[in-house]
């Protein structure tokens, strides 16, 4: 009874073996008949985009007022022809200066501590702007990276990045 037993089991372990092999075969198969035709796409020559926020482009020095009064402003991205670009998404990143404490002297020094996150709307909103606005510091930093826009067509691209310090 058990020979039988096991006689049936390796006969169906085999069979399942066997339909799983050939369902593999026919999955890449199937991949390697997909094939585009070069012809067919068209590549994008993407056209060269510039970022600014409140008139300050690429890598500025603001002071510390200015800083307070644009970082409430949307993100403003344009290609050389003045076309205007619909943000999908960018990061921001906040490079503030804090005061840390050597525990073993107890010295106090300076140090730099980072907010970032992901957003999707510009301007940033109102709890990251009341956090930004705590009198910026000179040599604190506003990065916006990551910057994706969206064209009148529908097409994804990255915009330069936009990095103001506070001098």
């Amino acid at each position: 009874m058990q020979i039988i037993l096991l006689h049936c089991s390796m006969k169906i372990l085999k069979t399942t073996f066997l339909l799983i092999a050939v369902l593999f075969c026919m999955h890449v198969q199937a991949q390697r008949n997909r094939t585009t035709s070069p012809a067919n796409t068209v590549k994008l020559k993407p056209p060269k985009l510039s970022v600014s926020l409140g008139g300050f482009k690429d890598s500025s020095f603001i002071a510390p007022q200015m800083a307070d009064s644009i970082i409430g402003l949307p993100l403003k991205i344009i290609d050389e022809k003045n076309v205007v670009y619909t943000i999908s998404s960018y990061q921001f990143l906040y490079r503030k200066i804090v005061v840390s404490e050597n525990e073993a002297t107890g010295k106090t020094y300076n140090t730099t501590s980072v907010k970032s996150s992901l957003f999707k709307v510009s301007p940033l909103p109102t709890l990251w702007l009341n956090a930004v606005r705590e009198l910026p510091r000179p040599g604190e930093e506003f990065i916006f990276f990551d910057i994706i826009v969206k064209d009148n067509k529908g097409r994804f691209m990255y915009a330069p990045n936009l990095k103001l310090t506070i001098r």
